[in-house]
């Protein structure tokens, strides 16, 4: 019972920094900088998951999720004409960060409904766990 709970625990603790770094993602739309490296481009962070098999020896842990931040550098950065910009270049082009908000919103939406869906089965997990303890009781 405690192994489903901790299955789920982890997938909310990654379902939760996916939609920490799609809030970052879409807070920094229109940066024409990465604040953390000055003058580089911001690129959008995505987020990727994995099955945590690192735990498959252990008796007392579960199967759970694994993530990973990593940085979209596939998707081209977007060039916007404004010549009087702090960070235009010799053309006249800001660069602005790979980020489709649109997108970023679709994704935000199915990370909270991962996320639901990880409270629904910590859920039926407790009420199971619940259930066994009132038939022993």
């Amino acid at each position: 019972m405690l192994k489903g709970i901790d299955i789920s625990t982890s997938a909310l603790v990654a379902q939760r920094q996916r939609m920490n770094t799609i809030a970052g993602n879409i807070a920094s739309v229109n940066v024409a900088y990465d604040p953390n490296s000055g003058e580089e481009p911001f690129y959008r962070r995505i987020v990727t998951f994995q099955t945590d098999t690192e735990s498959l020896d252990q008796e007392s842990s579960a199967v759970g999720v694994k993530y990973k931040v990593e940085i979209d550098t596939d998707t081209p950065l977007r060039k916007t004409y404004d010549p009087g910009h702090r960070y235009a270049d010799q053309d006249g082009n800001v660069t602005y960060p790979n980020i489709d908000v649109v997108a970023e919103f679709v994704n935000a939406l199915e990370a909270g409904r991962a996320y639901e869906a990880n409270i629904s089965a910590l859920d039926v997990t407790k009420d199971m766990f619940n259930t066994s303890l009132r038939i022993l009781a």
